[in-house]
C-alpha cells in the first residue's frame, strides 16, 4: 500500500518512490529528478530516478503476476476496470489541474485528456469479454480445429509527455484488460500525470499487486533496459520518429512486438471549391490546440492560390488574436514542454523566413510576468511556404502554421504526399463527396473531410504508415498487438497415416 500521504492526486503530494509488485518503493541510486511547471518555470515535485536495477526488479513483478491474473475471470477484470473508471472521476478536479500543472496544458486540453482517458477506460472495459476464438474447418476427417486468443504476457509502455493522460492510458488499460501486466515508463517531462498518477489509479481501484509497474527516470539512463528486456513481448510506445526507430529496433532484438505511434506531418488541404471560413475554423483548432505539440496536429496548410490570399489573411487574423501565456490563466495558448523544443520550433521559422517565406503573425516568444525565459511561443502564421522549408518539412511540433499554395487537386495531392509520414489529414474541398475523393489518395492512416487532423474516439482504429507507425491502437487494432492466437486441434475419431 501507499505511504501515509500518498493517497493524493495533487502535485503537492510525495511522488518520491517507484511502484513495483504493488509496493511503493525508493529507487535503487536514492536520487530523483526535478519536474519543471513549464508555465512557471518552477519545479513543483521530484520522481524517482530509477536504475537499470529497478527496471529489472518492475519486470520481475509482472512476469511474475502475469499467469494468475490473465486466469482472473472476465467479469472480474472488467469490473475492475469500471472500478478504475469510478476512481478517476471522484478525482477529476485534482487530476485535471496536476495536467495542466505539469504538461503546461489549458484548462480546456486538460479536460479533453481527462475526457479521452475516461473514453479509452470505458472501450477497454468491453475487452474481457471480447477474448473470444473460432472455430476453424479441417481437411483432416474427425478434427475439430480451435483457435484461442490469449496474452501475450508483459507489456512494455513508453509513454509522451504531450497527452500524457490518455496516451498513457490507451496502452496500459486495454493491456490490462487482456490479461497482460504492464510495465510503465513515461516520459521525463511528466512523470507524474503519465505515469505515477497510474500507480495510484490503479491501486485504489483494488488491482491484484504486479499487474501495473512504474518506474521513472531518464530514458537515457534505463530507456534501452526498458525497451529491450527479455521478459517484455510487446512494447508500445508513442512518441517521435527518431527515438521510436531505436526503440522498435531494440524491441525487435528481443523477438518483443513493436507497436509504435510516431512522428506526422499532417497536411490541412483547402481547395478552391472549400468554405473558406469553415477551413479557416478548422485550421486555427487543428494548428493551435496544444500549442501544437499534437502528432496528429495540421503542420503544413495546402490551400488553392484562387483563394490563397483569402486564407492567408484570416488565419492570420484569427491567430494574431488568440490569447498566449500561462496554462493557469485563460488562454488558448500554452507553453512549450522546454526549452529544446521551444528552441527547435523557433529555429524553424527562421530558417523558413530565411529561405523566402513571410512572417504573417507571430514568430517570437510571449513575455510572462514573473517568468524568466518563457516557454510561450506566439501563434505564428507564415506564408509564401513551400515543402522543402525547414517549418514545413520538419514535424514541428508547435503553434506554428506555414501556408502552402497549389494550382490543382493533383498538386495538393502531391504535395501533402511529399514525406516520409503518414499519420493524419484534412480536406476541405466544398462537398463531402468531393473530400473523400481526395482523402482516397491520401497516404496516411486517417483523413478527416470538413474538419482537422485532431481527432482520436477509442472505438475507431488510430494508426499510421510510413514513418508515423507499426501496429494501431484503439478498439480491435490494439487486443491485436496485446493479444496471440493459438492453434488447437482435436482428434475426435482416430486418423489414419501413411506409415
Amino acid at each position: 500500500m501507499a505511504l501515509e500521504g500518498q493517497s493524493g492526486y495533487s502535485i503537492d503530494d510525495d511522488w518520491s518512490q517507484l511502484y513495483i509488485g504493488g509496493e511503493w518503493v525508493d529507487a535503487e541510486s536514492g536520487e530523483t529528478l526535478e519536474v519543471e511547471d513549464p508555465s512557471t518555470r518552477e519545479v513543483v515535485t521530484e520522481v524517482p530516478r530509477a536504475t537499470e536495477a529497478d527496471v529489472d526488479a518492475a519486470y520481475e513483478a509482472a512476469a511474475e503476476a502475469q499467469s494468475e491474473w490473465a486466469q482472473t475471470p472476465p467479469a472480474e477484470r472488467e469490473q475492475l476496470i469500471h472500478s478504475l473508471q469510478q476512481v478517476m472521476a471522484e478525482h477529476k478536479e485534482e487530476i485535471v489541474e496536476l495536467y495542466t500543472t505539469e504538461a503546461g496544458a489549458m484548462q480546456g486540453v486538460s479536460d479533453t485528456g481527462f475526457e479521452l482517458t475516461q473514453d479509452q477506460i470505458g472501450e477497454a472495459a468491453t475487452l474481457p469479454r471480447r477474448m473470444k476464438g473460432e472455430h476453424a474447418a479441417s481437411n483432416i476427417p474427425g478434427k475439430e480445429n480451435i483457435v484461442e486468443r490469449e496474452a501475450k504476457g508483459v507489456v512494455t509502455v513508453i509513454s509522451p509527455w504531450n497527452f500524457p493522460l490518455n496516451l498513457s492510458a490507451r496502452a496500459v488499460v486495454p493491456a490490462v484488460a487482456a490479461g497482460n501486466t504492464v510495465v510503465l515508463k513515461p516520459a521525463t517531462n511528466t512523470p507524474v500525470i503519465g505515469g505515477l498518477l497510474f500507480a495510484r489509479l490503479f491501486e485504489e481501484a483494488g488491482f491484484p499487486e504486479g499487474v501495473v509497474n512504474v518506474v521513472t527516470g531518464k530514458g537515457s539512463e534505463i530507456g534501452d533496459r526498458v525497451a529491450g528486456h527479455e521478459e517484455s513481448d510487446v512494447v508500445a510506445f508513442t512518441g517521435s520518429t527518431e527515438v521510436g526507430r531505436r526503440v522498435a529496433a531494440t524491441a525487435a532484438e528481443n523477438l518483443a512486438v513493436p507497436a509504435m505511434e510516431l512522428g506526422g506531418n499532417n497536411a490541412h488541404i483547402v481547395t478552391d471549391e472549400a468554405d473558406v471560413d469553415a477551413a479557416v475554423d478548422a485550421g486555427v483548432f487543428g494548428s493551435f490546440i496544444h500549442q501544437g505539440q499534437v502528432c496528429i496536429s495540421i503542420n503544413r496548410h495546402l490551400v488553392h492560390e484562387d483563394v490563397y490570399d483569402e486564407y492567408v489573411e484570416k488565419l492570420t487574423e484569427r491567430a494574431s488574436q488568440l490569447p498566449a501565456g500561462s496554462a493557469h490563466e485563460h488562454v488558448v495558448v500554452g507553453p512549450i514542454i522546454d526549452e529544446s523544443q521551444r528552441d527547435e520550433m523557433l529555429d524553424y521559422v527562421e530558417r523558413t523566413v530565411e529561405a523566402g517565406a513571410t512572417l504573417e503573425t507571430g514568430g517570437d516568444i510571449v513575455e510572462i510576468d514573473g517568468v524568466e525565459d518563457s516557454l510561450v511561443v506566439e501563434p505564428t502564421v507564415i506564408s509564401d511556404a513551400t515543402n522543402d522549408m525547414a517549418a514545413a518539412c520538419n514535424e514541428h511540433f508547435g503553434p506554428i502554421a506555414p501556408v502552402i499554395p497549389f494550382s490543382d487537386v493533383d498538386e495538393a495531392i502531391e504535395l501533402a504526399n511529399d514525406t516520409e509520414y503518414g499519420l493524419s489529414g484534412s480536406v476541405h474541398a466544398g462537398d463531402v463527396g468531393a473530400g473523400k475523393r481526395i482523402a482516397n489518395q491520401l497516404e496516411t492512416g486517417m483523413v478527416h473531410v470538413n474538419d482537422q487532423p485532431v481527432n482520436d474516439e477509442a472505438h475507431v482504429p488510430f494508426s499510421g504508415t510510413g514513418a508515423s507507425g507499426i501496429g494501431g491502437y484503439n478498439s480491435e487494432d490494439f487486443l491485436d498487438e496485446v493479444t496471440e492466437k493459438k492453434w488447437i486441434s482435436l482428434q475426435h475419431e482416430p486418423r489414419e497415416f501413411p506409415f
